[in-house]
């Protein structure tokens, strides 16, 4: 159980650092890989519809790519991973 907490706090550590940048016209967002918004540019009267869609593109980034970072850890946990799968 212990390394799968220190792989679990890792993996937590290197999504924090990671960053996606996602743009449409002149929408940008910034986030990292917890899924916190670090940066949101838009000019007034921007659409909000477009500023969530940027958004919500962003996250979709990040959570494809936390998935990958998931299925790397769990695949070195040996037969851990098949457990967890029901």
């Amino acid at each position: 159980m212990y390394e799968l907490k220190r792989k679990a706090d890792q993996l937590k550590k290197e999504m924090e650092a990671e960053v996606f940048d996602v743009e449409s016209g002149d929408v940008r967002v910034r986030i990292n890989g917890v899924q916190k918004i670090l940066k949101l540019e838009y000019p007034d009267g921007t659409d909000p519809d477009r500023v969530k869609e940027v958004i919500n593109k962003a996250f979709e980034q990040s959570q494809k790519e936390m998935a990958k970072k998931m299925q790397g850890m769990m695949g070195g946990l040996g037969g851990l991973s098949d457990l967890l799968k029901g």
